[in-house]
């Protein structure tokens, strides 16, 4: 085993390799794209002086921190189109993607509302006391003063977020998704080259990540200016 076997299975197992990494991209981007919304949602909910909203905010929170993914992956997968089932009486379906999509965005998007009301709370209360003095509203206040310094505390929080949420996307190969795990284990059952396969499929996850560890350090710097 050497370079020139992990050259071979390079070759030979590229197109699965970068399908899978599509599929991987893909659900991975839309899934961070739609729990940064429920995040902040959740987040003000979390935040909110009606005590019901902060009631449903910290039971969906509970819910996603207290689970496994691949638990949530398979009862999304699994137990809610039987529950559906039996409510209405309807054949009901749901896609792998869809389901992986679903259970990727709630998972992130309990994290990413930690993340954004740790970086809120820390902004100090007397810049808040300090506008609403002067005659700003609250939500003004927020949109203005205080998110654009949460956002530039919490962007390392929200980038090893990211990082988190693409590497457990490999969990959602257990139901079914062609993802780049997925079709790794495809290619290795077929060859039963094990070592070069996983070599290869680790070596791109460290690309990818430390792209990403680039990108945000940029980032980080470009704010601080």
């Amino acid at each position: 085993m050497g370079l020139a076997e992990l050259a071979q299975t390079f070759d030979e197992a590229w197109p699965l390799l970068l399908g899978g990494l599509q599929m991987t991209t893909f659900v991975t981007v839309l899934s961070l794209f739609l729990a940064l919304f429920l995040g902040i949602f959740t987040c003000l909910m979390n935040m909110s002086k009606f005590a019901p909203l902060r009631g449903i905010a910290k039971f969906y929170i509970w819910i996603i921190r207290g689970t496994p993914m691949l638990v949530q992956g398979f009862y999304v997968y699994f137990a809610l189109p039987q529950l559906i089932q039996l409510v209405t009486g309807t054949n009901f379906r749901i896609d792998v993607v869809t389901a992986t999509v679903f259970t990727m965005t709630l998972n992130a998007g309990a994290y990413m509302s930690e993340i954004f009301r740790g970086s809120i709370q820390s902004v100090d209360k007397g810049q808040m006391e300090a506008a609403r003095s002067l005659g700003v509203g609250y939500a003004p206040s927020m949109a203005k003063i205080i998110i654009p310094q949460a956002i530039r505390i919490c962007l390392p929080s929200l980038v090893n977020q990211v990082i988190i949420t693409l590497k457990d996307s490999t969990i959602m190969y257990a139901i079914g998704l062609p993802e780049i795990m997925n079709q790794a284990k495809v290619y290795v059952g077929r060859t039963f080259n094990s070592f070069s396969t996983y070599t290869l499929v680790a070596l791109i996850f460290l690309l990818v990540t430390s792209l990403l560890m680039v990108a945000s350090s940029a980032l980080e710097k470009r704010i601080r200016k």
